[in-house]
Formats: structure tokens, C-alpha cells, sequence
């Protein structure tokens, strides 16, 4: 039985590595920078400060 990636990359910009990932599981947006010898993650936030959350059922369409 194969599992599937629990993360998927949704963006990319070429500015050093600056990508956005989801968590299939959750829907949760992750912001990843990285620059040099260093990185980082964070998730990502709307203006009001809330974790950005992508439908799991959306994730599921585009898997398909």
C-alpha cells in the first residue's frame, strides 16, 4: 500500500526558496523561506491573524 505525501507544495516564488505547503490532513497553510544556509517555517496568517485553513475536500480534488 502506498501512502500518499501528508504535505503538497502550492506555491513557489523564485526569490530564494519562498514556497507555500499544505497539510493534506489538517488544510493548514505553511509559509517556507529559505535563504542561504538557513530556513524557516511558519504558518500562514489572513489580515485578521487567523490560520489560513484549505479545505481538505479541495485538496482531494486536486489529487484526483
Amino acid at each position: 500500500m502506498k501512502k500518499d505525501k501528508r504535505f503538497i507544495k502550492s506555491y513557489s516564488q523564485s526569490m530564494g526558496a519562498m514556497e507555500i505547503w499544505v497539510d493534506r490532513e489538517t488544510g493548514v497553510n505553511y509559509l517556507y523561506r529559505q535563504c542561504g544556509y538557513s530556513g524557516g517555517l511558519t504558518p500562514l496568517l489572513d489580515a485578521y491573524g487567523k490560520v489560513i485553513v484549505t479545505p481538505v475536500t479541495e485538496l482531494e480534488e486536486e489529487k484526483a
